[in-house]
């Protein structure tokens, strides 16, 4: 049986739900954007009367307002989304089990094993648009095809509130035509090499030797020109099934640049902490931690190093970090600060201490066990280090995984 794959995508999401919590904006241009204030003045969403004026997704809200006067700037309310996302995957799980979320307002859904139940897939995608708009009042556009790619390469086709259906008999008519950049995973870099060799559609792609592709592109380059060729076969997941992380980390732009030893500590430890948090959620524990920072004259700067044993402790993780940024930066004030941890190891509690570290590390555990409890139950918020009460520096005071937005989340 050919699969059947949809990919939902649920059009100007952050825009479309203030439009929900705020009826006059769906009448007006608007755009939802950070706070220029502590510099994340860009846009993150807009709605089709903004769009429509040339307003972009990563324009500063100087170039958007320029592009369009009369346009509304709204803050996000990244609970909100969170909200509504939930709603309509809970709706998705409905037609499906197999819903793999693809960022929080896109997923690809697996109905192959459905259409006995809601009919062909094409059917099965309308009756979700429709559910979609009934009970959320959002809309939604959708791809229904027989591989991932190019479900979510038709999702883009028409929008908004749309289904776009391509079959084995017509994707070469709809998706080779297309220009090689429009290639799923095709990047601004990979679509200028695929342009200086000559492959200029992605019908081009799906007919060049895998050979003369891997030797330029690596191993990227058989794997794109098998998808333009229709062999993509990837599976779609089970909903809720753990996707292991490689990387953990959280960074932050600052409000004003960190010029002084304090200041960077803090910022440090704010970031650890709500790193070893996602950690010890996950059940593991980490081998390295690392550190990246942007100066004030934009000069980026990396550091990483190995750690003495396996942690997932905001303390410990900050202690490490602490001493590549501040011992090892690059010299002027910081504008942006990443902390990250990788070489994760299953955390399986039975780790070797000295006699003298057996304590202290018993009763580190205990004081994380109750700051998660905490925060389980209050929020990520509920409880922090008193030296970040009056810290204006860390400016996104949430953690992006609680707010529904990390790859792994589901």
């Amino acid at each position: 049986m050919d699969r059947v794959i949809l990919h939902s995508d649920l059009n100007n999401f952050y825009a479309s739900v203030e439009g929900i919590l705020h009826p006059p904006y769906r009448d007006i241009p608007i755009a939802v954007c950070g706070d220029p204030a502590k510099r994340h003045g860009i846009v993150l969403a807009k709605n089709m009367l903004a769009k429509k004026t040339g307003v972009k997704t990563g324009d500063t809200v100087w170039e958007a307002t320029k592009k369009c006067p009369g346009l509304t700037c709204v803050a996000p309310h990244f609970n909100k989304y969170a909200e509504y996302s939930d709603k309509v995957f809970n709706l998705y799980v409905r037609f499906t089990d197999r819903v793999e979320p693809f960022g929080n307002d896109e997923c690809w859904l697996d109905v192959t094993h459905s259409q006995k139940l809601f009919g062909p897939g094409p059917e099965i995608a309308e009756k979700i648009r429709a559910a979609v708009k009934d009970e959320t009042g959002l809309t939604v556009s959708i791809g229904v095809s027989f591989n991932k790619v190019f479900a979510k390469m038709g999702s883009d086709m028409k929008k908004p509130d749309a289904v776009t259906v391509i079959t084995r008999e017509n994707f070469r008519d709809i998706i080779w035509p297309l220009p090689s950049s429009e290639m799923l995973n095709v990047g601004r870099k990979t679509a200028e090499k695929l342009q200086k060799i000559g492959i200029c559609t992605i019908g081009g792609l799906a007919k060049t030797d895998e050979d003369a592709l891997q030797s330029i592109f690596g191993i990227i380059g058989p794997r794109l020109r098998r998808a333009a060729a229709g062999l993509d076969d990837e599976p779609v997941r089970v909903y809720n099934e753990r996707r292991i992380p490689k990387s953990v980390g959280h960074g932050t732009t600052s409000a004003r640049d960190m010029t002084a030893e304090d200041e960077i500590k803090k910022t440090v430890y704010f970031l650890s902490d709500m790193i070893g948090a996602r950690l010890r959620r996950y059940g593991m524990k980490a081998l390295s931690v690392g550190v990246a920072v942007r100066t004030a004259d934009f000069m980026d700067f990396s550091r990483r190093v190995q750690l003495s044993r396996p942690a997932s402790s905001g303390t410990d993780i900050a202690r490490a970090a602490f001493e590549l940024a501040w011992n090892q930066k690059p010299p002027g004030p910081l504008r942006m600060l990443t902390v990250f941890t990788f070489n994760l190891i299953t955390d399986a509690g039975d780790e070797q201490l000295s006699i003298f570290d057996a304590e202290a590390g018993e009763k580190s555990r205990r004081l994380d066990s109750a700051l998660d409890n905490i925060r389980a139950k209050y929020g990520s918020n509920s409880v922090f280090r008193a030296d970040n009460i009056y810290n204006d520096y860390a400016a996104d005071r949430f953690d992006d995984e609680e707010a529904g937005f990390l790859p792994f989340k589901r």
